[in-house]
């Protein structure tokens, strides 16, 4: 499970190195005005708050750090990256069926549900790669080829012949 989610991480890591910081904050594509870097950042930010919470098994979704820099350099957007996949790899050996409390926030106010862990890495990774799609549109309409074809896709998306 680990792989998965540090390879398609990896992509985004890729992509940042592609990029320039003036494409990564431009915030001018409708219908959101977000940012490739806003992306970016909230979808680490959604791992963070697992490694955050693992050690009391208490993630907080709701707790995110939400780092400006992040948003809008290159740099620290891959710096940001490295972390969440070095925290990946610590993850190997632990148990996947572990129950962990999750608390967030679905808009009517806070909930908090027992999840395995696996459940919610594969929610985070799930999540990761919808907003990869995002950023996709955003890269085509900024006019940026995409540096991996399979870049916001999810693997069980059949491909079109």
């Amino acid at each position: 499970m680990t792989e998965a989610i540090e390879k398609n991480l990896q992509r985004g890591v890729s992509l940042l190195n592609y990029i320039t910081d003036e494409q990564y904050s431009d915030t001018t594509i409708a219908p959101y005005y977000s940012s490739i870097g806003g992306h970016m950042r909230h979808v680490l930010d959604v791992f963070n708050c697992i490694f955050e919470g693992l050690h009391s098994k208490k993630i907080n979704l709701i707790n995110r750090k939400r780092n400006q820099l992040v948003e809008k350099y290159t740099k620290n957007g891959i710096e940001y990256f490295n972390e969440i996949i070095d925290q990946c790899k610590l993850l190997k050996n632990e148990d996947f069926n572990q129950l962990i409390e999750v608390t967030d926030d679905l808009g009517l106010g806070t909930v908090t549900v027992n999840y395995t862990l696996g459940a919610v890495l594969i929610q985070a990774h799930s999540h990761a790669i919808h907003h990869f799609a995002s950023v996709g549109y955003i890269i085509s309409q900024l006019g940026i080829q995409l540096p991996d074809e399979d870049f916001g896709f999810n693997p069980t998306t059949p491909k079109s012949i």
